[in-house]
């Protein structure tokens, strides 16, 4: 009997991810957002750019984590109290 893999679900589509400061720059599913980290993590928030742009999404777009600072942050935990940015 052979078996299929299944597929797996897309949570989201990421993109465009940068840092201003303690604000994560992130494009989901199309829209642009501005996330202030503190509201999530203080250690993140304080972490230098390197450190910061050191970072894995998971394949399904569930999450961003950033392994020297062993933190994990789901995207729609964020993007439910992030500005939604106007780009044109």
């Amino acid at each position: 009997m052979k078996r299929t893999m299944k597929k797996t679900k897309k949570y989201h589509d990421i993109a465009g991810i940068r840092f201003d400061k303690h604000f994560l720059l992130i494009r989901v599913d199309g829209k642009a957002y501005r996330i202030d980290l503190r509201r999530f993590s203080r250690k993140l928030a304080s972490a230098d750019e390197r450190t910061k742009m050191n970072y894995l999404l998971s394949p399904s777009g569930y999450g961003i984590h950033w392994p020297e600072l062993d933190e994990d942050l789901s995207i729609d935990g964020m993007i439910k109290t992030a500005d939604i940015r106007k780009t044109g």
